[in-house]
């Protein structure tokens, strides 16, 4: 592989600090650029500012009051606080941690649901071929064709996973989010989504936060450690797990604390 330096960029990260209520730092003066058509993991222990940062990437925090951002998010050359979320979404999608389909809707319904609630209109013939080859996209086509119009929730937890991935792959996104994706799925479907996230990052750039660090060993090329909302470490996957250059990963990763 080469070297994480010389790899393409998609996102910069530039000076970003998150706090919570003006006073708690979840993140801190981070900075870092995420590489392209490549799997970054996103690892350290609980509350150590992961999550926070990997919703700061599509703006999630605007959701929710009393959070404050400093720095810039740059998606190639542009800064993210500059574009409007509907056009940040479409470009940087994102897939939570538990499955979440809209209950309400139908298997076909889900994958198309961004352009309905954005007001886009689509002729049938486009809508029909934005869910197969979504579907398609995250192996999913042949387990649910000839049920696109029942509800999602008949379907397996790993199979809503994959079909809330290809909600977000509808749009065409440069980078997909995914908050501990498989965390609520069993080993077999876990397998399923690790092999998917391998054969999407050809067509896609993934940024993943985890906890479980045989999955980052597994499937990531680029790893970050995070502690206390700081980056700690930040290189190619197989550099942070066989030779960390700070303490405080190596005690992360051979189990010391976290």
């Amino acid at each position: 592989m080469n070297d994480i330096n010389t790899q393409p960029s998609i996102l910069t990260i530039e000076n970003l600090s998150i706090a919570y209520d003006n006073d708690k730092l979840a993140v801190k003066n981070v900075s870092a650029t995420i590489k392209k058509n490549a799997i970054t993991a996103i690892m350290g222990p609980s509350g150590c500012g992961k999550t926070t940062l990997l919703r700061a990437m599509n703006r999630m925090h605007e959701l929710y009051p009393n959070i404050t951002t400093t720095g810039k998010i740059k998606l190639y050359d542009e800064n993210i606080y500059d574009m409007s979320t509907i056009k940040l979404r479409r470009k940087i999608g994102m897939v939570f941690q538990r499955p979440n389909p809209f209950p309400t809707l139908s298997i076909y319904d889900n994958v198309i649901a961004g352009y309905k609630l954005n007001g886009i209109k689509l002729k049938r013939t486009e809508r029909d071929e934005i869910v197969e080859t979504s579907l398609k996209n995250v192996t999913l086509w042949d387990e649910v064709k000839n049920s696109l119009h029942k509800k999602g929730n008949f379907l397996s937890g790993g199979q809503q996973q994959r079909l809330c991935i290809a909600r977000a792959l509808a749009f065409k996104p440069d980078v997909i989010l995914l908050d501990e994706p498989t965390s609520a799925l069993d080993p077999i479907a876990t397998a399923k989504i690790e092999d998917l996230l391998i054969d999407l990052k050809e067509n896609y750039s993934i940024v993943l936060v985890t906890h479980n660090m045989s999955q980052a060993a597994r499937i990531s090329d680029n790893a970050m450690y995070m502690y206390m909302g700081e980056l700690i470490e930040y290189d190619e996957t197989t550099k942070i797990f066989t030779n960390p250059k700070e303490t405080s990963t190596q005690n992360y990763i051979t189990g010391r604390f976290g």
